[in-house]
């Protein structure tokens, strides 16, 4: 049995279509704490956080997975929008522009633990102003790193891709799935 230490649906569902047996908790770490400025050593230290967090909070023994998202626009990183006027600043730096999305994770069982983190490239063109506040308004963008949605609103704005759908929406299931399927995590 593994645990997703994470209340992200989204990274639940991408466990559930590969076939990955767990169950969900969610750790307290708080991911405001960090103050790094190199997007890799930020959500390296935001994962690394919750992966303590997870350890403190449960002492079971099972192995468990933690992970974190952020997006990079220029030299800015975008976390959670807090509120539909910060979502729309942050959608507004990404259309028509270069995106980095990345995605850092941890799985831990008792004897091995493994660290990925990946980067997924998007060139994005112009958001429709229309379609933007049509998605504000319709909440999808809650809980989003950078209230990006690769797999929903953006699909249709991509115009270029390097990487993993899965890294992007926040879970980097290709090279998980190796390990998992090594120590029976899997279906």
């Amino acid at each position: 049995m593994l645990v997703l230490a994470s209340s992200s649906q989204t990274r639940a569902t991408i466990l559930k279509k590969n076939g990955i047996d767990f169950i969900q908790r969610e750790t307290n770490f708080d991911e405001n704490s960090v103050r790094l400025s190199d997007p890799i050593s930020f959500i390296y230290k935001i994962t690394q956080g919750k992966k303590l967090s997870y350890e403190q909070q449960y002492n079971d023994n099972l192995p468990f997975l933690v992970a974190d998202t952020v997006v990079v626009v220029g030299n800015e990183i975008l976390q959670k929008a807090k509120d539909e006027t910060d979502a729309r600043r942050m959608l507004e730096l990404q259309s028509g522009n270069g995106v980095k999305i990345i995605t850092c994770m941890i799985y831990k069982n008792s004897s091995f633990e493994f660290v990925d983190i990946s980067q997924t490239k998007y060139e994005f063109d112009k958001f429709d102003k229309e379609e933007l506040e049509d998605y504000l308004k319709s909440d999808e963008w809650i809980g989003k790193a950078g209230a990006c949605m690769v797999e929903g609103f953006c699909k249709p704005y991509i115009k270029n891709v390097v990487g993993f759908e899965s890294s992007a929406m926040g879970l980097s299931i290709e090279k998980l799935t190796p390990f998992l399927n090594l120590f029976g995590c899997t279906e």
